[in-house]
Order: structure tokens, then sequence, then C-alpha cells
């Protein structure tokens, strides 16, 4: 049987909506801490280590880097943001406002990584028909 790595762009679509479902739970759980003294807020890292998988070349077009990414080597990272930094006296760091507008930004990103992987699953189905 041959190998047809149908599978590829879900695979690292279904990585990045895991990432955004972590920095979800990460952002929520800035917000529910915003008045704990000494608290600091969290992030996750993806981006980058998506990058970083998928290499710098600018003469290999994108199928054929996602063709060669293997999803198990880009994984989330929680990471704590500006330790040495508060906004308040008590030690914390994390500014209500800022925290909401990055949970809409991220549910943002999640709903357009379930729509994409949606339409991947789509093309598959209309491929087997």
């Amino acid at each position: 049987m041959q190998n047809s790595n149908i599978f590829d762009y879900i695979n690292v679509l279904d990585r990045a909506a895991d990432a955004s479902w972590l920095r979800n739970q990460a952002i929520s759980n800035n917000i529910a801490n915003a008045t704990t003294p000494g608290y600091k807020r969290q992030d996750v890292s993806f981006e980058k280590e998506l990058r970083r998988a998928l290499g710098n070349s600018k003469y290999e077009s994108m199928d054929s880097k996602v063709y060669n990414l293997n999803p198990n080597d880009i994984n989330p990272r929680v990471y704590t943001d500006a330790a040495d930094y508060s906004y308040r006296m008590d030690g914390n760091n994390v500014d209500i406002d800022t925290e909401n507008v990055y949970l809409a930004e991220n549910q943002i990103k999640y709903n357009a990584l379930i729509d994409s992987m949606n339409k991947e699953f789509k093309n598959l189905a209309s491929v087997m028909k």
C-alpha cells in the first residue's frame, strides 16, 4: 500500500487547535487569577515551534514542508510571561483588559482552525465520492 499522506494538513491543524485550546486555558487561568497577589501571567508558545518545524526554505512549497513535517515535533509550551514585571504593588502582572483581548483573539483563531479542518475533511469526502 502506498502512503498518500492525505492527513498531513489535518494533523498540523489538529496540533494547532490543541495549542489554541491550551492557550485558552492559560488565558482563562490568567483572568481567574487577575487579583491574586504574586500571580504571573502564563501564555503558550506554539507559532514559533511550528515555524521552526516547517523550516525556513523559501524555495520549498508549503505542501513539501508539511509532507516532511512530523506533527510530534511541534509541541506547545506553557511559559510564564514577563515574570519580572508587575502591574501592581502585590507582584501580579495580569492586565484583565489585555487578557480579554487575547481570549477573543484566540477564540477567533480556534474557530478558524476548526473550520479549516472541516474543509479538509469535506475535500477528502468529495474526492472519495
